[in-house]
Formats: C-alpha cells, structure tokens, sequence
C-alpha cells in the first residue's frame, strides 16, 4: 500500500509537468533513491518516461491513454482545476468551467474564494446558454444555421434583465465573438454577474468555457471589467495550449 501510495505521488507530481528526479523527490518529500526506484518501475510499465538518459521525467503513453478512457469531461475538469485555482487569486471571486449540453451550459466544476460572502455553487447544473456568459460565448461560435435553430425555439427570461429579443441577442454574439470574452449581468440569476471566455480548440471549435462570477454589489469593479475580461482570455488560452499538448498543466495553488 504504501508502494501504491508512493507512486501516485510522482504521477501527481510530474502531472504538472516534466521534472528530474530531485525536483519530484522535492515534490513529494521522498529520499531521492526512493524516487529513483519508483520511477524506473513506472518506466518498465510505460507510465512514465525518459526524455534522456539522465533527463526529466514525464507522463507516459500507457497512463495516458488510461486518463483518456476516464471521458472527456473528467480529464477537462483535471485539466481546467489549476487554471480556476488561478483566476481565483487573480480576482477574488468563484472561478468555474462549463461546457455545452444541448441548448444549455452545464457546469463542471468551480473553485471558490475563501471569503465570508459566496455565491452558491453551480457545480452540476444546467443554465440555458443565451441567459450566462459561457452559453453566450458557445452560441458566438454556432454556424448560423445552428443559432437560428436554437433562437426559434424560443427565448426564455429568468430575471428582468434577460436578454430575450432575437435581433439584440444577434448583435450582442457579434461583439463577443470579436472581443473574445462577455459579461452578463444579473440576466440570469438577480445579485449575480459573471463573465467568461471561450476555450477553442485548434480547429476553432468551442470546447468548453472558463467563467467567473459574483456578488453584484461587488463584481465586477467598474474599473476593472476589461482587465479581468483579458484574464478570462488568457485563462482559457492555456487550457487550451495544455489540452492541445502544447503546455504543461500549470501547478495548482
């Protein structure tokens, strides 16, 4: 057991990431040998591997390809963790990921602030996407053909500030697609605000949404709105370059 114990620690650990021997042993606050030795085993089951002799460390295709048979979403909720851990001590308020079902957003996951004032979570839910930011950034991404199916459907309200009308919800998509990210307020929720930004795939493609929302009386700072709109870009941008390949998952703190 305490083998079993040891050797998900290194996974855990170069999960963030290519590391040599004594940056994991650091990590997991193991003797080097001990490390050494648990590596070479997981070498031998191609759970890790070697870039070169004497090189860092990494993730190997076996365990990969175990982490992939989990589904999509579990290995995007893994995935998008640190990146709301990061959100979350950049602006201070709940930081969460969604993704499209159907004609709604549901929510994965969130991570929140430690602050005496919270929203409540949102984690396993179900919003339709023209009332929150994460549906508005899928739907500023839909063929036409697929936004004129999902408007004539129809349009429902939640709060008086819902954005219901075909031709303003048209013109809003228009923006948030070129700006990159959206801000909702109280549209679905009375006493919450919330912004988010797309997570693309290399074919453009809306593969899940980074958001983040809060108390109206105090999210968003009026001067801040654009800034924060920029992280929620570059949040989703690294998702995006670490699900693609091209980035490590970042350390979660």
């Amino acid at each position: 057991m305490q083998s079993i114990s040891r050797a998900f620690a290194v996974l855990r650990a170069l999960a963030v990431g290519p590391q040599g021997v004594t940056d994991v042993a650091d990590h997991v606050e193991l003797p080097k040998s001990t490390v050494a030795r648990l590596l070479t085993s997981l070498e031998a089951v191609d759970a890790v591997v070697q870039d070169d002799v004497g090189g860092d460390y990494r993730l190997g295709q076996g365990l990969i390809d175990i982490i992939g048979a989990a589904g999509t979403d579990r290995s995007l909720q893994a995935a998008a963790r640190p990146h709301l851990h990061s959100l979350v001590n950049q602006i201070g308020e709940t930081a969460g990921v969604g993704v499209r079902a159907d004609r709604t957003v549901y929510y994965l996951d969130q991570v929140e602030p430690e602050s005496e004032v919270q929203v409540r979570s949102w984690t396993g839910e179900y919003c339709p996407m023209h009332l929150v930011p994460s549906g508005l950034v899928h739907l500023a991404h839909l063929p036409s053909e697929a936004l004129d199916e999902y408007i004539a459907v129809g349009l429902e309200a939640t709060t008086p500030n819902s954005v219901i009308d075909p031709e303003a919800l048209r013109t809003r998509l228009a923006q948030v697609a070129s700006a990159g990210y959206v801000w909702v307020y109280e549209e679905f929720a009375v006493g919450i605000n919330s912004v988010a930004a797309p997570v693309l795939s290399e074919q453009g493609a809306v593969v899940a949404a980074l958001h983040v929302h809060g108390p109206a009386y105090r999210f968003p700072d009026p001067n801040r709105t654009h800034d924060v709109g920029l992280l929620l870009i570059e949040a989703a941008s690294n998702l995006a370059d670490h699900l693609a390949g091209r980035a490590p998952l970042p350390v979660e703190s």
